[in-house]
């Protein structure tokens, strides 16, 4: 199964609080850290939500 490796790398400020949320839903907490999930449509969908926000890669 593939797996996405999520990286935050622009700042949470002024994001609004829905995109807070998926990004403490994904598990990033700062710039730089990087979390990973299996590939699932949930995990793609918060991505997108943030997409402005992080940077992901498939492995």
């Amino acid at each position: 199964m593939t797996t996405l490796r999520v990286t935050q790398f622009k700042s949470r400020n002024g994001a609004n609080q829905r995109q807070l949320d998926t990004l403490r839903s994904l598990g990033l907490r700062r710039i730089g850290q990087t979390v990973e999930h299996k590939d699932s449509p949930q995990a793609r969908g918060m991505v997108h939500a943030v997409r402005h926000l992080v940077r992901v890669e498939e492995s």
